[in-house]
């Protein structure tokens, strides 16, 4: 088999183009504004497609240099921390613990369907926890990171596949179902956005583009920058203490931070088109990111596992977008912050913090703002999921 990487540089350039290539079939096919199918998922899509189909017709495997797409998801959370308002926060206490408590009930729910549809197969139920919040929710890094454990300890030597190939399935539905629930949740119980708000990230897909200059873009950068060196800081910092978090989650407090300080650190923060700036940046590091991540998806690692993965991610997938439906938004507050959490919550239970981010942003890009929901879900996802989890695998290991 004739293996091809492609360089960092190319990959990038690649990853442009198929932003535009999103963004211009966003453009012309109503269905995908609609359903609030995020920009990047479609060109990451053709990506990923064209990839696969090299691979299993031609026998040749296409891998990208990807490294630069970490860089990119801390602009973006350094982004969002810089646009959030600490009373919102402050306001957003009751919602953040309601579904801390949500996610905390929901990662048992996912191990119990992985452990027993594992055990429906004559597996070692515990192989399951890879198909269940080891791989999905916790993402991969969190699946490297657990594998050696299952396969040296547990004795589960396929313990890799599983997790890389579930998380693979459940990132490419993560980004897809975000939509359909909020269209659906939106047209059921009649509530709407107010497209007036401004952004969190990105443009309302009803507004005329507004005018920004070179100097607020640098402005921009530059707040982006000091959230950064603010959030590397805190990171090292909290490691010094023994405390783990997400880099991502130092920089979106990073950002917050130096955000609501702003006044006293950079008096003249309110150049003209300023936040504007902000948030057309934070918008294409997302984009960018979730191409990248599609790009590098390695639909060859799903052959062999196929009969079990049909079964247990038809059934994860499901009962991830009926639990945000039927108990999410009921909780939230059945308003339309609870509609955008809950388009992110397929994001939160199958893909990764970034998915859910693109599934909300696509959804307020067509219905307005949702600002609380912006801070909720990515604390949640970056900070409480991660300890929950953690406790979560540990106690289904042990059983």
């Amino acid at each position: 088999m004739e293996s091809i990487v492609a360089g960092s540089f190319f990959s990038f350039t690649l990853a442009i183009l198929l932003l535009f290539l999103g963004k211009t079939a966003l453009a012309r096919y109503e269905v995908l504004r609609n359903y609030s199918i995020p920009e990047p998922v479609i060109g990451g899509f053709v990506c990923a497609s064209v990839v696969a189909m090299v691979y299993f017709v031609l026998d040749i495997k296409i891998t990208f240099d990807v490294g630069v797409r970490d860089a990119l998801l801390l602009y973006f959370f350094a982004a969002m921390g810089l646009n959030a308002d600490i009373k919102s926060l402050i306001n957003g206490g009751k919602p953040l613990v309601i579904l801390v408590a949500l996610a905390a009930v929901y990662i048992v729910l996912q191990n119990v369907i992985g452990m027993s549809v594992a055990g429906a197969f004559g597996m070692d139920p515990r192989a399951g926890l890879m198909s269940g919040s080891v791989s999905l929710i916790g993402g991969v890094g969190t699946t490297l990171a657990w594998a050696p454990t299952f396969v040296e300890k547990l004795g589960i030597e396929n313990a890799m596949e599983l997790g890389i190939a579930s998380n693979t399935i459940g990132l490419i539905f993560a980004c897809v179902v975000g939509g359909p629930i909020a269209k659906f949740l939106m047209r059921k119980h009649g509530v709407k956005g107010d497209l007036n708000e401004q952004l969190d990230i990105g443009q309302s897909y009803s507004k005329t583009s507004e005018m920004v200059d070179s100097y607020s873009l640098l402005f921009a950068w530059l707040r982006l920058n000091l959230a950064l060196m603010l959030g590397y800081g805190l990171d090292l910092g909290l490691s010094e203490l023994g405390i783990e978090l997400p880099l991502f989650v130092s920089c979106l407090i990073g950002g917050i931070m130096l955000g609501n300080r702003a006044y006293k650190i950079l008096p003249k923060q309110h150049v003209e088109g300023g936040d504007r700036g902000l948030s057309l940046i934070s918008d294409i590091c997302l984009g960018m990111f979730i191409v990248m991540a599609l790009m590098d998806l390695k639909v060859w690692e799903l052959v062999g596992l196929v009969s079990y993965l049909s079964v247990v991610m038809s059934i994860q997938i499901v009962v991830s977008v009926l639990f945000a439906i039927f108990v999410v938004f009921r909780l939230m507050g059945k308003d339309y912050e609870a509609t955008v959490i809950c388009s992110g919550f397929g994001g939160i239970t199958l893909g990764s913090t970034a998915t859910a981010i693109a599934n909300m942003t696509a959804v307020s890009k067509q219905h307005g703002a949702a600002h609380k929901a912006f801070i909720v879900v990515p604390l949640v996802c970056g900070f409480f999921v991660d300890i929950l989890n953690a406790i979560a695998i540990n106690f289904f290991i042990a059983l």
